[in-house]
Order: structure tokens, then sequence, then C-alpha cells
């Protein structure tokens, strides 16, 4: 188990001959929740906008899932089962720091041990497209309360000279606890980052460009709410921007944060309410990586009515109410002779009438 560490060094040095389309980021959630003594850890992990693991200390057997669309299981059939154990020994190596220092804190509190705690950990890191470390960040929080934040960034002073800057906001750990964490977002956070990118690169490295279109809806008689909608579309980073007459107008646009659309793509749209009859002066500004230039949207009213279409219609309109009333009227007639013929009928004396008889026996 020591030897580990360092064979993640070895082959992230290996890896940066590898060349991807970047930046890219790889963040690690992790929630510790302990009480009445019992404990559970749930860690996941996100590679730019895309879940790719899970791990669940209260399963059998705890060890990393790979996370992924459905369509990607062949991938996970054919995946070193390796590359998983050494995500799981990692991330069983997170459960027990935190509950160390999920002790350590209950302890520094003077908290009982039978109440319900948290300790809260994300972790990240930032490459460039040559695979090589940009900047990376760490926060834990105790119940909710943040107690640590660490942050690295490589900032170049000149072209051949760049410096490691480390911010410590608040801090209840040891030097240690930073040094820790400095290298693991610079050595070990990176290396698995850069597995990621190879080991998946044709779900993480795609690039699905939006489906766009833009609808209309009426408010009010002196009101219309245009949306433009982008979907389907991958990386998430997307830009919607509404214009009219060509110029921006971003500080009137309600605009939704984007969101998962669950098949591995995401959506977004962004709203403008306009006067009506003006619809034809705004358009929607679509930019996204996978587009060679960015979409201009316009609304698209449905085909104008032309006055003879309106004229057949109206016709055609009068013809179906004087049909209907026609048959209202024939209805009419026909029922009420109806009516009179089993009067006739039933109130009949002959003999030959009906075995129900309404009127009184003689006697």
């Amino acid at each position: 188990m020591e030897s580990r560490p360092l064979l993640l060094l070895l082959s992230g040095a290996l890896a940066l001959t590898q060349t991807w389309a970047g930046p890219h980021t790889l963040r690690h959630f992790g929630t510790l929740l302990s009480g009445l003594g019992e404990s559970q850890y749930i860690g996941v992990g996100y590679v730019d906008d895309t879940e790719v693991l899970l791990f669940d200390s209260n399963t059998p057997n705890p060890r990393v899932q790979p996370r992924m669309p459905r369509r990607e299981q062949p991938w996970l059939e054919q995946e070193d089962p390796e590359f998983w154990a050494e995500q799981t020994w990692l991330w069983k190596q997170c459960e027990q720091i935190s509950r160390a220092k999920l002790n350590n804190l209950r302890d520094y509190y003077n908290q009982s041990k039978d109440g319900f705690h948290t300790f809260q950990v994300i972790s990240g890191c930032v490459v460039g497209s040559d695979g090589r470390f940009l900047r990376g960040f760490g926060h834990t929080a105790y119940d909710g309360t943040e107690t640590f934040t660490l942050k690295l960034e490589l900032s170049p002073t000149t072209e051949a000279n760049k410096t490691t800057q480390i911010t410590v906001q608040r801090d209840l750990f040891h030097q240690d606890d930073v040094e820790g964490w400095s290298a693991y977002v610079e050595n070990t956070c990176v290396h698995r980052l850069r597995l990621f990118l190879e080991k998946r690169k044709e779900t993480l490295l795609r690039t699905d460009p939006p489906k766009t279109h833009v609808t209309h809806h009426p408010i009010s008689d002196h009101e219309v709410t245009l949306r433009c909608w982008a979907l389907g579309f991958y990386p998430s980073d997307i830009t919607l921007t509404w214009q009219r007459d060509g110029e921006d107008l971003t500080q009137d646009t309600e605009l939704v944060e984007t969101r998962p659309a669950g098949d591995g793509t995401f959506q977004k749209w962004a709203a403008m309410d306009v006067p009506p009859g003006e619809e034809q002066r705004y358009t929607c500004r679509v930019q996204h990586q996978a587009l060679p230039e960015p979409l201009i949207l316009r609304w698209d009213p449905p085909p104008q009515t032309t006055m003879t279409t309106v004229g057949i219609a109206a016709a055609a309109l009068s013809l179906l109410v004087a049909a209907a009333a026609g048959a209202v009227l024939w209805r009419r007639r026909h029922s009420g002779k109806g009516r009179e013929r089993y009067s006739q009928a039933a109130c009949s004396d002959s003999s030959q009438g009906s075995d129900v008889s309404l009127t009184a026996p003689k006697g």
C-alpha cells in the first residue's frame, strides 16, 4: 500500500505525452454522516460535467461504482478492473481521513459521540490541454460550517517562471494537512484526472451541439414571452444572448441555470418579454464549442392566414352551423310526431291497443 502514491506519480509523469482540448477539471464531493455509533461515507466524482464514479460505504463490499449513461455499458465491461480497484482504495483512504477529522473536531467542540454530525470535503484540480496542473482546491466543513479552505494556482510572473500561491482562510488543522492537501491536488488528483480523460475520452472529450428553437408565449395584450431553448448539448458551457436589433439585452433576460438532461447532455433556456408585433426585431445568439459559428435564432411564426382562406373558413363554419340547426329542427319535428302517435295509441280504448292501459278499468 505504501508504494501506491509513488506509482501514481510515476504513471502520471508518463501521461504528460497525452494532449486533450482543455482545460479539464476533476471534482470530488465526500460526506461522512455519523450518529448513534454508526457512520456512512458517500463520495461522488465528476470530470468536467460528467459524473464518473460513486462510492457508498454502506453497500456490501464497498467499492467505487462507475457512473455513465446506458450507451456506455460496453465500455464498463471492457474496463481494466485494476483501475477501479485503485479508485476504491483511494476513496477508502478518504473515508478514513474524514472519520479521523470528524472525531477530532467533535472532541475539539466537546460534543457527545451519540449526536449526529457531518464532515464534508470538496476537492479538485484543473489541468491544461497538455495535462499539466493549473490549479487545485480543497474545502472541508463540519456540521455545515467551513473549517478549512486551500487554493493552489500557478500564476505566471514571466514566461519561464511560475509561482504557487496558497491561501488558507480558517485552519483547525496542522501544517502537515496543508502540505498533504497541496500534494494531493497537484499530484494524485491530476493523475486521476489524466486516467479518466484517457480511459473515457470518447465520452469526456466529445462535443454535442445544441438543438435549438424559439417558442412564443402570450402573457397579456401588451406582452409576449419569447423563450430560446438549447437542448442535448455537451459540455455544459454555453452562452444564450437575446438581442434587439443587434444590441445585447443581457440585463433584461431571464436565464436559468444549465441543467442535466439525464442522458449525459445538458439543457438551458433564456427568456425575453417583448411587445406583440415586434417579435422579429429580437434574436437569440447561441454559442457553444460544438458549433462552428454562433447560431442566430428568431421566433418562426405560423404561416400567415390570407383573406381568401379566412373567407373559406367562415363559409365552412356557416355551413356547419346551418347543418347543425337543420338537424336539430328535423329531430324536434320527428320526435313530436312520435309522441303524438304514442299518446294516441296509449290512450286508445281499442281492444287491439297496448296491453298496458293508462286509463282506469271500467266497472
